[in-house]
């Protein structure tokens, strides 16, 4: 759910003029090869329609040492994120993290600022959400809750992953309240004028818009044919998913800190309730 997050800063350089989202990777990272970053704008990054192949999938990455050493942003881009394409950009739907990973490093490049301050000042501050950051495993956080993971044996604490990693594709904490902050504010133009905030909720290949994928229920599912503006997220022990009833101004926010339950599901229920009850 960091993914929406990203995408809405992205949109309010644009705004600022300073980025554009026909603008390519090399516009804006000197130090990411040129051959590939030529070829691939930020608009394709924000609707993962890239190519480039996503980090978490690389053999043994996630098992290994390298999910649990800290990076910079430069040195995880060029050594994670610059892979030989898997398709022409444009053409093909095929979510990546390494493409957020990217838009985080091209905001720093161009504010001069880290990803986490620039969240700080024009989204968390503004709003109100006191209890959303960048995740800091060293950071002593109140009621910050520990993650779980299921195994043959029973529950075990989650492993452990270096936040410099997921970075601005899933990087942050936060809170149902917090996040209701989140969903009421896009209503508005607090944020992002009217004619860039819908560009979030635009679908594009795979009904994807910009950091959040639209569901459309099919027929004789609660709100069957409105479109659901949704994401949902899965790190070592913990599982997050909103989706936005925009039509009815209803929200569903489920956070877990176990990998147990399918959030998919329960939203798919509480929608029923919603709609047997108006």
């Amino acid at each position: 759910m960091t993914k929406q997050f990203t995408a809405l800063l992205v949109l309010q350089f644009v705004n600022d003029d300073k980025l554009r989202l026909d603008g390519h990777i090399s516009d804006y990272l000197p130090y990411y090869r040129s051959d590939t970053g030529k070829r691939i704008t930020v608009s394709e990054l924000l609707s993962h329609t890239s190519g480039i192949p996503n980090f978490i999938t690389l053999p043994g990455f996630l098992d290994g040492p390298a999910s649990r050493t800290h990076y910079t942003t430069r040195e995880f881009a060029q050594k994670f994120c610059s892979g030989d394409l898997r398709f022409e950009p444009g053409t093909k739907f095929e979510y990546s993290n390494s493409g957020y990973f990217l838009l985080g490093a091209i905001l720093e490049q161009v504010s001069a600022k880290s990803y986490e301050t620039l969240l700080q000042e024009r989204v968390f501050q503004p709003l109100g959400m006191n209890d959303s950051g960048y995740a800091h495993s060293e950071t002593i956080l109140p009621h910050r809750a520990s993650g779980y993971e299921r195994s043959p044996s029973g529950m075990q604490n989650a492993r452990y992953y270096d936040m410099s990693i997921p970075f601005a594709a899933g990087a942050l904490y936060s809170t149902v309240g917090d996040l209701y902050l989140w969903d009421q504010a896009l209503y508005g133009e607090q944020l992002l004028p009217a004619r860039l905030r819908d560009l979030l909720f635009k679908p594009n290949l795979d009904n994807y818009g910009y950091g959040w994928g639209i569901l459309i229920p099919e027929p004789g599912a609660p709100y069957a044919g409105e479109s659901i503006p949704m994401h949902g997220g899965t790190i070592f022990g913990f599982q997050s998913l909103i989706q936005r009833i925009v039509q009815h101004h209803e929200t569903i926010i489920l956070l877990d800190n176990n990998d147990g339950p399918k959030l998919f599901e329960i939203a798919q229920q509480i929608r029923q309730v919603l709609a047997d009850n108006p």
